[in-house]
């Protein structure tokens, strides 16, 4: 296994993450699984240099930390207001937020357009996890801060250039 340890001081988090993915769990089951072990043990912002803790004005920024075969996991800093498209993962994904408000909008494909499912706000401290299929959302940073997130991806980021699998471009609709 090719692994490729970017940034120091993830050595324990890598290694608990490791031990999981190795239990070969069902990938909802792993996403959960690694949610509950980042919700105690996020980094704190310090792991990103003040420059990357910045941000860009254009859009939200990705900072790969590790990469492996079974495993990425990633920073994500977004300025107030920023967000993605619509759009699902290759894989199992896990994340916890360490500042901002990440305001998330999951929506169910149905065919010709897509349906609004549910929404949550996830707060510093808060972690999660999700797996495809029905991993389709949105997330914005509804805070007045720069928010800054970890991400673990059940695949190679570093390999694969982005966890997004694809993008939804249908019209939404709300339930009634």
């Amino acid at each position: 296994m090719d692994t490729v340890l970017i940034r120091p001081g993830l050595d324990a988090l890598v290694s608990d993450i490791g031990d999981i993915t190795a239990r070969r769990l069902a990938p909802r089951e792993t996403a959960f699984a690694v949610a509950d072990l980042l919700r105690p043990r996020l980094p704190r912002l310090d792991l990103l240099t003040p420059e990357e803790r910045a941000g860009s004005p254009d859009t939200y920024v990705s900072q790969a930390l590790y990469a492996c075969d079974d495993f990425s996991i990633v920073a994500v800093v977004w300025r107030p207001g920023q967000f993605t498209v619509i759009h699902d993962h290759v894989s199992w994904c896990a994340f916890g937020v360490i500042s901002g408000i990440e305001h998330e909008t999951l929506y169910r494909d149905m065919g010709d357009h897509l349906l609004e499912i549910g929404q949550a706000a996830n707060l510093p401290g808060e972690a999660s996890g999700f797996a495809p299929p029905g991993d389709i959302h949105k997330v914005i940073n509804v805070s007045d801060e720069v928010g800054v997130s970890v991400h673990v991806y059940g695949a190679d980021v570093s390999r694969l250039g982005s966890s997004v699998r694809r993008v939804y471009d249908l019209p939404v609709r709300t339930p009634a």
